[in-house]
């Protein structure tokens, strides 16, 4: 009987459709209307039964999709995705906008979260496509079934999915553990059995959330390219046969259940039963049934855990295969524009298109977009296509619109083929503590949950941004990078400025899940990870530090008596020096957030004073018998902290901090590079003047000293700071001087250090000390070394005559 006729009392119709299909999608929902069933079931985890009434909520917007794990182990999750396009939305909003019971029929998510059996399978649709030409099964499925409206397709796909079953083999079972799961999406399309076979639902599983492929396929794989249909050349070989479909078991026991549930349907009083599943589910859902009892052996004895399931927002950028964690749709921003825009698609998909190349300050102009429509139109004709699909757009974009460019090309792609929505979803949805006060709290500062990358500009002294960073801070303690700290746009001194990268990905839903294991609110959760996280035996003062740091930006006053304890123990027992010297910049920078964040940083004064102390009494001894990468490490070190002193602006630590540094400078047996260091960094806080320095370059620089010795001197008090050879010519020439006096030998064997120590300078200091040096050198000292008394005194009496004097 065709779907078209009026249903009979008792009568199941099975709807076989693929994920995310505008044109299923449209054919589906005029089916129902026209099937008018007491009862509709939907390939979809069957215990997600009672989160169905959320899809009635005004404020729920696809593309969403439902999230199940585990609920002692949330890292364990899957998604199931939804968009307005997706067939088995249109079929949930049918049923609540009529007022029809609807189930899900899947395994439960219990059971689909309780083990992990992937195996390997064939996409059954391949060998339609194969059958039609194409070598591409998505390309063939959007051209035959996506680009129409019509209700006797379910009859053609179920028939050619009996078919295709016919032949597959059964695969056999393998143990008593043997036993499918559901299909977890792995995030390139596939499921985690394997491709899912002909319109398969997939699953997400949040396993691939870390993914982060940009989404922009190669200019070959642009989205909406369709391969042209294959065609064997005479003499050709042969090609090799495809290996056969396999039902695995997998697919078995979900079928097994979804005739459960459709058995269980009809024994409730449901007469008129319309199913929403996979194409390749189809067949196997058929009426007659057969015995119930060989499914139930089939579900005995599947393991359980205990899951909970919610909704969550989703994007389109998530249901691309293109994105790397997708459902296996390469062009949601089509399919969305094809369901929503019934007039004259391509006319506005093409005026879209234009936007976006606008948008990127490339000409395309009215008559652009005129041509192109009637390119695409011309297209469609030629292959015999109702309505140009994807593949002619795409052609007629690149002819017209691009000129032939691919680069734009792969503009229009990111932004519109895959385009970027996110959904949402009734605050009333279930949901954790920690989530409940996340959105609190975003209302309130006013943040947004946006798919698209927005810049946020804060300023530190306007309560509501400084709020927000500390959300935001506290967000990334907790693993959830809502926010990434970016470059400031906004050009200001000190730290009254900061700047975020701001985007929403759907798998955030599962580390806020993930993370209420550490308190109720966004707050308590971030202090008690931070502690719990200082307190391991591997925190040593650096980390300790670090953690103190960015528990005064996030302002966690809870965790700030436990770091600092914790700290001033560490620092007590550690006698690296180096450790010491690495981890106090950061605690000095966590001094001035009191003066700029409101916090009260006084409990920090004591341990940051007793650290400069004990820094101070081992630093001399700590800096004999360093090797040249050693001495160069510590180098550094020494430079930051004496920005960061220099910084606090305390009178007393810093004159404790500069009278080391004396100390260092006049020792003989401390590595040449620390000691020219020390000379300089004296010179720069004008405790010694250029006098003094320049007399010890000149000691350095001595035949007292190997060359080895004195270019390390050099290298320590002029590297990475060019500028004061330019202003002080003194020092230039004493450089100079003791580099024209090297022997062949001597300068070969300094060279590679002074040409480390030059090379770092920028090209314009570069330039400058050249000039310094040519203009600064007597320019006939190689003619003086010539000279001829006779002839001289000649030139001498002839000036005397001239002048009248006596010779």
């Amino acid at each position: 009987m065709s779907p078209t006729q009026a249903g009979a009392p008792g009568e199941t119709r099975v709807f076989g459709i693929r994920h995310h299909g505008p044109g299923s999608a449209r054919s589906l929902r005029l089916a129902l209307e026209e099937f008018r069933p007491d009862t509709i079931l939907i390939e979809g985890p069957a215990d997600a039964d009672p989160l169905v009434i959320h899809t009635a909520a005004a404020s729920m917007a696809p593309p969403v999709a439902l999230l199940g794990y585990v609920s002692d182990e949330p890292a364990r999750a899957a998604f199931w995705p939804y968009a307005v396009f997706s067939p088995e939305w249109q079929a949930l909003r049918y049923a609540v906008d009529n007022d029809v019971p609807v189930r899900f029929c899947d395994l439960p998510a219990a059971q689909v979260l309780a083990v992990d059996d992937r195996t390997g399978g064939r996409d059954a649709l391949a060998e339609l496509a194969a059958a039609g030409g194409y070598d591409d099964a998505e390309r063939w499925w959007d051209a035959v079934v996506e680009s129409t409206t019509d209700v006797g397709t379910f009859e053609a796909i179920a028939e050619a999915m009996a078919a295709l079953r016919e032949s597959a083999i059964v695969e056999p079972e393998t143990g008593p553990g043997a036993g499918p799961t559901g299909t977890p999406e792995t995030g390139d399309g596939t499921a985690t059995a394997g491709n899912p076979p002909a319109g398969e639902f997939p699953a997400a599983s949040a396993e691939r959330a870390g993914n982060d492929d940009p989404g922009v396929l190669p200019a070959a794989e642009l989205p909406g390219e369709l391969p042209r249909p294959s065609a064997e050349k005479a003499g050709d070989p042969e090609p090799p046969h495809p290996e056969p479909l396999i039902l695995d078991r997998h697919t078995l026991i979900r079928e097994a259940h979804m005739r459960q549930v459709l058995r269980k349907a009809r024994k409730d009083g449901a007469r008129r039963i319309a199913v929403v599943c996979g194409a390749w589910h189809a067949p196997a859902l058929q009426e007659p049934l057969g015995p119930a009892a060989a499914d139930s052996r089939l579900l005995k004895g599947l393991p359980k855990v205990k899951a909970t399931l919610t909704w969550v927002p989703w994007t389109h950028s998530r249901l691309a295969a293109a994105s790397g964690y997708g459902a296996g749709v390469t062009s949601p921003g089509w399919y969305h524009h094809l369901f929503t825009e019934t007039e004259r698609p391509i006319a506005s998909w093409l005026t879209k298109v234009a936007g976006v190349l606008r948008g990127h300050d490339l000409p395309v102009s009215s008559a652009h977009i005129i041509e192109a429509v009637r390119l695409a139109e011309a297209l469609a004709a030629l292959r015999a296509r109702p309505l140009a699909g994807l593949s002619e757009v795409t052609e007629a974009t690149r002819a017209v619109l691009c000129e032939g460019d691919d680069t734009a090309l792969r503009l229009v792609g990111t932004e519109l083929v895959v385009g970027e929505a996110l959904g949402a979803v009734p605050p009333e949805a279930p949901t954790v503590p920690l989530e409940a006060d996340l959105r609190a709290a975003a209302r309130t500062l006013r943040l947004k949950q946006e798919a698209l990358v927005r810049t946020l500009d804060l300023d530190l002294r306007k309560e509501r941004d400084i709020g927000r960073s500390r959300l935001l801070h506290r967000l990334r303690l907790l693993g959830v990078h809502w926010g990434t700290p970016g470059a400031g746009t906004v050009q200001s001194k000190g730290t009254f400025r900061e700047t975020w990268e701001l985007r929403w990905e759907p798998e955030f839903a599962v580390r806020v899940i993930e993370a209420s294991r550490w308190g109720t609110t966004v707050q308590a959760a971030a202090e008690a990870k931070i502690l719990d996280t200082a307190a391991r035996s591997g925190s040593g003062v650096t980390e300790l530090t670090e953690a103190l740091e960015f528990a005064l930006l996030a302002e966690l006053p809870g965790a700030l008596d436990g770091l600092i304890a914790r700290l001033g123990s560490a620092a007590a027992v550690d006698h690296d020096m180096t450790h010491l010297l690495a981890a106090l910049p950061g605690l000095l920078r966590t001094l001035r957030y009191g003066d700029v964040r409101g916090t009260d940083t006084s409990a920090l004064t004591h341990v940051a004073d007793s650290m400069l102390v004990r820094i101070c009494a081992g630093l001399p001894a700590a800096v004999t018998g360093l090797g040249d990468d050693t001495a160069a490490a510590l180098r550094d070190q020494l430079d930051t902290a004496t920005t960061a002193i220099h910084t606090r602006d305390h009178a007393e630590s810093t004159e404790r901090w500069l009278s080391v540094l004396a100390r260092l400078a006049d020792r003989p047996d401390v590595h040449g590079l620390l000691v020219g260091r020390t000379v300089r960094l004296l010179c720069d806080a004008d405790r010694i003047d250029t006098e003094e320095a320049a007399r010890r370059l000149s000691a350095a620089l001595s035949v007292g000293n190997t060359a080895p010795a004195k270019a390390a001197w050099v290298d320590g008090f002029v590297g990475g700071r060019g500028l004061v050879l330019v202003h002080d010519r003194a020092l230039l020439q004493l450089i100079d001087g003791w580099l024209a006096g090297l022997s062949e030998e001597q300068f070969v064997e300094v060279v590679p250090l002074l040409r480390r120590t030059f090379g770092a300078f920028e090209s314009g200091e570069r330039r400058a000390i050249g000039e310094a040096v040519r203009d600064g050198r007597p320019a006939a000292t190689a003619a003086a070394t010539e000279t001829d008394p006779a002839r001289g005194l000649l030139a001498l009496r002839t000036v005397a005559d001239i002048l009248g004097v006596p010779a």
